[in-house]
């Protein structure tokens, strides 16, 4: 008699071509992630040449009920960590049936800024560090914590290890093999200052593939704390008082800015960054009021400031950039439930594109 767990890993390669391809959106919220799964004859690796599928948009909160088609491209593919194999995992975007993206879809317009070739020209790298908080699943309180309690005061849980300091590790490692696994370009993964928040990194990314991998890998961390009987949340301060929040750093650096001479190029986006500040601040994620307060490592929302190795900043330089006078910056602001795709683009077209 076969247990479930041997069907779960049924080699299909054993008995058939055919493969099985998860197909990924972005839900009515713009953060809940949403996937359904398809058969096809056979192993694909190029994005073009995978079928168009439909959803309900109208159970998504991104259509009416009387015309709820919404239809998926694909865009990026990925290895499948759970169903392995030549199966897949595929991020999509959505368009009405006549071909326009849907208002949640953020990666069209994304798409348009890297694809212009000023932007092109200077090979935008990324670098995004998602933290995340996990939460136990009927209490919504945060994993190792005690039951309508609190730990001991934030210190010993950052990068920390033993039980008493670090909950939830055996997620945060699996999660980190199955995005090498899928071809993410995740890059490291550390604890958090509160406790049972973590933090993943992925990239450096070139342009419209850092959104890609970032959304894929919340899919992939949504899957596995599923599996676990845990919750993720992405919410910027998910403790009031005093505990840090969680917010998505990125890492930035243009051509330009890695070449001799970068550290003037910097500056000068640095300048285009505090004028646009309030635009930033409005797309940068919900809730961010409630991050950044000018304590627990973040600046005021309301004041732009910048730094060399300074974390209480809004953006803040590196001691080696400054050193080398080339190099990278990172701008402390983003929300942990900031949109990839619209914080990476907006960066590089008020940096690249937009003129003062």
């Amino acid at each position: 008699m076969s247990l479930l767990t041997d069907l779960i890993n049924l080699n299909l390669s054993d008995a058939t071509d055919k493969i099985i391809a998860e197909y990924i959106w972005i839900g009515g919220s713009g953060m809940d992630l949403r996937s359904k799964a398809r058969t096809l004859n056979g192993a694909v690796s190029d994005p073009q040449k995978l079928p168009k599928w439909n959803y309900d948009g109208s159970s998504t909160g991104q259509a009416p009920g009387e015309d709820s088609e919404v239809i998926l491209y694909p865009q990026a593919i990925f290895k499948d960590p759970f169903r392995r194999g030549n199966n897949i995992l595929v991020m999509c975007d959505a368009y009405t049936p006549a071909g326009e993206p849907i208002p949640t879809n953020k990666r069209h317009n994304a798409a348009k800024i890297f694809s212009h070739p000023d932007v092109v020209a200077e090979v935008p790298w990324y670098g995004l560090e998602q933290e995340y908080t996990l939460l136990q699943k009927d209490l919504k309180w945060p994993l190792g914590w005690p039951v309508g309690g609190y730990p001991g005061p934030q210190g010993p849980y950052y990068c920390g290890a033993g039980a008493d300091k670090a909950f939830g590790r055996d997620i945060v490692d699996s999660h980190y093999k199955a995005c090498l696994y899928a071809g993410i370009n995740i890059s490291g993964i550390n604890g958090e200052v509160m406790p049972g928040q973590w933090e993943f990194q992925v990239g450096p990314s070139v342009g419209i593939s850092a959104g890609d991998e970032l959304w894929v890998a919340r899919y992939i961390l949504e899957r596995i704390t599923e599996i676990a009987g845990v919750v993720v949340s992405f919410d910027p301060k998910p403790i009031p008082g005093d505990w840090n929040g969680a917010g998505a750093h990125t890492n930035y650096s243009t051509k330009s800015m890695r070449n001799d001479g970068g550290f003037e190029i910097i500056k000068k986006a640095i300048g285009n960054l505090k004028l646009r500040h309030k635009e930033h601040i409005a797309a940068y994620g919900e809730g961010n009021e409630r991050r950044l307060t000018g304590r627990h490592e973040t600046a005021d929302i309301h004041t732009f400031s910048w730094g060399v190795a300074n974390r209480g900043a809004s953006v803040r330089v590196g001691r080696d950039t400054e050193k080398e006078g080339k190099g990278y910056f990172e701008d402390r602001r983003p929300a942990s439930n900031m949109d990839p795709y619209v914080v990476t683009s907006m960066i590089a077209e008020t940096t690249i594109l937009w003129k003062p």
